[in-house]
């Protein structure tokens, strides 16, 4: 039996809802709620936080983003009570999510991609959630803000949106090993929304310090898996790192296959910050090798949907 955590304060206030491990080769979000858990049942002050930070059993045990049914948890929420082992999880972290007042969803890029540290959001049609979602991801200190198209369904942000409950989700690392600064930015950046909602003992929250914000309203402008697919199959070898600044048409990296030994090169799509990395570097024709933020630092970039025009 899996270990939750329920936390209560001693006065009435919002009740947080704390998720890690939707993917089971998402590590360090998990260490980090685990390790937090202590912690805030000393610190909480008012309100109620819950703490779930194994979601999926069935995908960690297999070390997998994928469940042992094969199904990715967060394309098949709300799940099914009486459905495989991933539907009936996201079943019942759904129900978690209609009960809270903010949800807080931790991930990392896996053991397939490095992710440069960010918080998102859906950019939801209710205005009154939407500012919620974004006073919540200013208060985390990510250096990049990012706001996404708000229709996709199966996630755990689409429950809440459908349920009108405030939610974001925060991205950071990947890769093997175990990064102690991705979690320990992450127990920090739990701390500043708990302070933001005014639930710790003590504390007062930082100025915000993000350096990029985009809001991009295009259609699946979050969807990670399918950004710069790989034009063929081999090693991926890349020519820029996480954090660069890079122009359209730069040298991205190339792909040898070591069977026929053919290269191809690979090209960046746009001009901005590379925020995604391929770092599983065994790549088949379609996998994602790269994403890049059209966005400078110290901006706010808003992209409306349709003409998909820059604001």
């Amino acid at each position: 039996m899996k270990q939750t955590w329920q936390i209560n304060g001693d006065e009435t206030g919002p009740h947080v809802l704390l998720l890690a491990g939707v993917h089971g080769d998402e590590y360090e979000p998990m260490i980090a709620l685990v390790e937090l858990a202590d912690e805030l049942a000393r610190t909480i002050r008012r309100g109620r936080v819950t703490i779930d930070p194994l979601v999926n059993a069935g995908a960690y045990a297999k070390r997998s983003r994928l469940g042992d049914d094969g199904l990715d948890l967060a394309r098949v929420c709300p799940g099914s009570e009486t459905g495989s082992s991933s539907e009936r999880a996201a079943h019942a972290v759904s129900q978690r999510i209609r009960q809270a007042d903010a949800v807080i969803d931790l991930h990392t890029g896996g053991l397939a991609l490095e992710i440069y540290p960010l918080v998102g959001y859906m950019l939801h049609p209710d205005r009154q959630v939407l500012a919620q979602q974004q006073q919540l991801a200013v208060a985390t200190g990510m250096p990049l803000i990012w706001g996404t198209d708000h229709r996709p369904d199966g996630r755990t942000l689409s429950v809440a949106r459908d349920a009108g409950v405030p939610a974001i989700y925060l991205e950071y690392g990947g890769g093997s090993g175990f990064r102690e600064q991705v979690a320990d930015r992450y127990k920090d950046a739990v701390r500043r929304i708990l302070m933001e909602l005014g639930m710790l003992e003590s504390g007062e929250v930082a100025a915000p310090d993000w350096q990029y914000w985009l809001e991009d309203h295009r259609r699946d402008s979050g969807y990670l898996q399918v950004k710069m697919p790989a034009p063929g199959s081999g090693v991926f070898i890349s020519a820029v790192s996480i954090g660069d600044w890079v122009t359209a048409g730069q040298h991205f990296g190339r792909i040898v296959d070591p069977a026929s030994g053919q290269s191809t090169t690979v090209l960046a799509e746009e001009t901005g910050l590379v925020f995604l990395l391929r770092c599983s570097v065994q790549v088949v024709k379609g996998d994602a090798l790269g994403g890049i933020m059209p966005i400078k630092r110290n901006e706010k970039l808003i992209i409306n949907d349709g003409e998909g025009s820059i604001n």
